[in-house]
């Protein structure tokens, strides 16, 4: 009985040995992981002067909006997302556009031709890869019944008035399974001057009263949902519904 004894707790031992050395691998696995991510984090945050953008007025552009009258649901935002740029070649997983409120808006950067332009994700820091003298639009899709409000600004700047960047201030209304194409600074209520890449120096958050060179390189979206009438989904594709479709949404 003693020899079986004996037999047991060394193969217990042995058991418990090799589970550590299982944990220890998996530990090192996860640690080398994050390091990973954290070196990929260092590299896109660390930009040469020569690889800074901002955004300046470029051309105008005919864009006509009118004033609705639509309150927000809470004051609290569903969701916000800050995308950093610079012409730069961004390590990080390539993405097509970005998932804000749980997938209920689709947000990406398109050319004047409607190109997405590159997008990429570390964790939770998206990064944009611009290009000197290049327009570029923010786009919005809302895969949803919902109406919701989108308050962007560039560079610290909010895209409507040329504000400070503010959560209080007034954005544009993005309407259930609708697109939102913001095209530039607006001007008037008929006009706006598309968004440009430019020397950090040359944009717009540089020579405003209301900005900061200091901000350049940063695109910022918060989204609040509107009191509206919900509209039916539409059939979107033969493939998953629309987020808000999923029961935990109801």
């Amino acid at each position: 009985m003693k020899i079986i004894s004996i037999l047991f707790s060394l193969l217990f031992s042995i058991f418990l040995v090799a589970c550590s050395k299982q944990e220890s691998r998996s530990e090192i696995s996860s640690s080398k992981a994050v390091s990973a991510e954290a070196g990929v984090q260092l590299a896109n945050s660390s930009v040469r002067a020569d690889e800074k953008l901002g955004t300046k007025w470029g051309d105008e552009i005919d864009s006509h909006v009118t004033q609705v009258d639509l309150k927000r649901k809470s004051y609290t935002p569903v969701d916000e997302t800050l995308v950093r740029y610079a012409d730069k070649n961004y390590q990080g997983k390539a993405i097509n556009s970005i998932s804000i409120a749980a997938g209920k808006i689709s947000f990406s950067v398109v050319d004047d031709q409607g190109n997405r332009i590159a997008l990429y994700r570390v964790g939770q820091n998206y990064y944009l890869a611009g290009r000197q003298g290049q327009s570029y639009q923010l786009r919005y899709e809302n895969n949803t019944g919902k109406t919701f409000e989108v308050v962007a600004s560039v560079d610290g700047v909010d895209v409507i008035n040329g504000s400070q960047a503010s959560r209080r201030n007034a954005g544009y209304v993005l309407h259930a399974h609708n697109t939102l194409k913001i095209e530039g600074f607006r001007k008037s209520n008929s006009a706006v001057a598309s968004f440009t890449f430019s020397k950090p120096e040359d944009a717009y958050a540089a020579n405003t009263a209301s900005g900061s060179i200091q901000n350049t390189g940063v695109i910022g979206t918060v989204v609040y949902e509107l009191e509206a009438p919900a509209e039916k989904a539409r059939p979107v594709n033969k493939y998953a519904p629309p987020p808000n479709a999923f029961p935990a949404d109801r």
